[in-house]
């Protein structure tokens, strides 16, 4: 499962940079270990086009390294921190991207003016608070932000995007989710003030994008 879940990680990375929400060597993808109180992340400092299944590096759930030759990301206790605390996340996302990066720095949420937002997000995507790195005080904001939150992004304050979910690939989508929703609400605001809407509306369309959404699987 250990070694799965390396080539599961480095493969997503790949996404990151796909999609245009990291540079040089910042932003990680982790995944957890599942039936193991382990995880999987990307290590410090190594460029995207240097990562393969065999540099990622396996951490505790305190953030110890377990297995690997590089030191962890410096984000590993933030990660370690959800994965203790979420027992439902299986999946950890850390991202700079530009536009989402801005409503951070104003320490803005971003409100839930598209569908594609009530869809992913289930509502507005919060603010988190402001964190320093080198302990676990990021993953504390990440947790007490998100948790009883639909939302499975939070943008923390004057830093970036985390994203959650119950897998890796799950935690990336959200952050590509992130990076395009808050672009487009940043370009709606600059003609105007965008039109919110309905928390019933909301609720619906989370409901039927979470559900029935995409092909479902035939009853047996």
């Amino acid at each position: 499962m250990t070694e799965a879940m390396r080539k599961t990680v480095c493969d997503l990375h790949a996404e990151l940079v796909r999609n245009n929400l990291v540079v040089w060597t910042a932003g990680n993808v982790s995944g957890r270990v599942v039936g193991e109180d382990l995880f999987v992340i990307k290590p410090s400092g190594v460029t995207y086009d240097e990562l393969t299944p065999q540099n990622m590096v396996v951490c505790d759930l305190d953030g110890n390294l377990v297995a690997g030759e590089h030191a962890p990301s410096s984000d590993t206790a933030a990660h370690a921190y959800v994965y203790r605390n979420m027992p439902e996340v299986n999946g950890v996302v850390h991202t700079h991207s530009t536009y989402a990066s801005a409503w951070a720095a104003r320490g803005e949420a971003i409100p839930c003016v598209l569908t594609a937002m009530a869809d992913e997000f289930g509502g507005e995507i919060p603010v988190g608070p402001f964190a320093l790195i080198g302990d676990d005080s990021i993953g504390q904001g990440i947790v007490k932000t998100l948790k009883g939150h639909r939302s499975r992004a939070v943008l923390m304050q004057n830093h970036g995007v985390f994203s959650i979910g119950p897998t890796p690939k799950a935690a990336v989508k959200a952050a590509v989710m992130c990076e395009d929703v808050a672009r487009t609400v940043h370009v709606a605001k600059q003609l105007g003030e965008p039109l919110a809407i309905a928390q019933d509306d909301i609720d619906r369309l989370y409901d039927r994008y979470q559900n029935v959404y995409g092909q479902q699987r035939s009853p047996r």
